[in-house]
């Protein structure tokens, strides 16, 4: 079984699916499981999908601030 700090590691590679079937398997495994691995894996996959998205959205005013704080109180470092 993978850790979360082995999640965080490969979560790029897994979100590009270029990541041995193996693994895959583990990771899915482990994000059934986890529910902060699951959000952070949810949260990352929503965020590409915007940031390769060709409109442009505007942010409300402070939200950066917001989510660093957020980030900072609920992830490990």
């Amino acid at each position: 079984m993978v850790t979360c700090e082995q999640v965080r590691k490969e979560l790029s590679n897994f979100l590009d699916d270029d990541v041995a079937p193996e693994l895959r398997q583990e990771i899915l495994e482990h994000l059934r499981h986890c529910h902060r691995c699951s959000i952070l894996a949810d949260t990352t996959r929503k965020v590409l999908l915007v940031v390769g998205d060709d409109r442009v959205f505007e942010f409300p005013v402070g939200y950066s601030e917001r989510l660093h704080r957020f980030l900072d109180r609920h992830l490990e470092k």
